[in-house]
């Protein structure tokens, strides 16, 4: 079968939602709207930014997608220290082929794998932060345990795992009871999402030795963030500091590289 055409390199100042449109066209979920694909990904590393990410720092991006957020992260971490884990193969080759740059695939080395266990294990690494932006929104119960066990399995002494949900609160908004993966996956085009009880994730996260924190500010699209903290962490989660004093830095508007099996790319 014939190699895809790689899009041609975007011209300066072309968005990154203009190349999340020709995703879009090509049968490739994005994540959300597109009017929201790049913003979002933006957003996501302003978080970590203020949260604690640096750019030594080991990262596991569960499900990442097309790289919407991954790009963002590749750019600012140091070489292999990014790692993201897709079922949809397709969706996360076609990030790699249109989204960045093969001069910074070579230089950046981020490694990928495409397993649907949540399992971390695979790249043989102990993360220092764990991001799942918009997968606990769609996940059961029984899959969040999973992965807060399989953070706690894969990080280092002081990781954190950076996570997005939907609170439960009234008859519009259940707590999700089911036991399944509710929304586009790599087995179904079918979107939803669900809501999942504050005090149900608090309870499972204490009963491990963790904490957890909604994060009051950076809501997106109607997702709140978690920071679940473990080691030295856990002992800031009881000081309180204003976002405001802190500047983040300028980020440069960069854009554009084959799949390996949990090798570097």
């Amino acid at each position: 079968m014939a190699a895809n055409p790689r899009i041609p390199a975007p011209a300066p100042g072309r968005r990154l939602r203009e190349i999340a449109q020709v995703l879009d066209s090509q049968g490739i979920f994005t994540g959300g709207p597109l009017r929201y694909f790049e913003i979002a990904g933006r957003l996501q590393l302003a978080t970590l930014l203020r949260k604690g990410i640096y750019p030594q720092l080991k990262v596991l991006d569960l499900g990442c997608g097309c790289l919407g957020g991954g790009y963002w992260l590749i750019h600012f971490l140091d070489p292999g220290c990014y790692f993201g884990i897709e079922p949809a193969a397709r969706m996360l080759q076609q990030g790699i082929d249109h989204l960045i740059e093969p001069e910074i695939l070579k230089v950046k080395q981020p490694c990928y794998d495409t397993n649907d266990r949540f399992d971390l294990s695979v790249f043989g690494v102990k993360f220092d932060i764990v991001l799942a932006r918009s997968i606990w929104t769609h996940s059961s119960k029984g899959q969040i345990v999973t992965m807060l066990d399989a953070f706690l399995a894969n990080s280092s002494p002081d990781a954190f795992f950076l996570t997005s949900y939907y609170p439960a609160g009234f008859w519009k908004k259940p707590d999700y009871k089911g036991n399944s993966w509710n929304g586009r996956s790599h087995q179904t085009d079918k979107p939803g999402k669900v809501h999942h009880s504050f005090r149900w994730v608090e309870e499972r996260v204490k009963a491990r030795g963790v904490v957890v924190k909604q994060l009051p500010d950076l809501v997106f699209n109607g997702q709140y963030w978690l920071k679940i903290s473990r080691g030295q962490d856990v002992l800031s989660m009881q000081v309180t500091t204003s976002d405001d004093q802190f500047s983040l830095p300028k980020i440069s508007s960069l854009c554009s590289g084959t799949l390996p099996k949990r090798q570097r790319a």
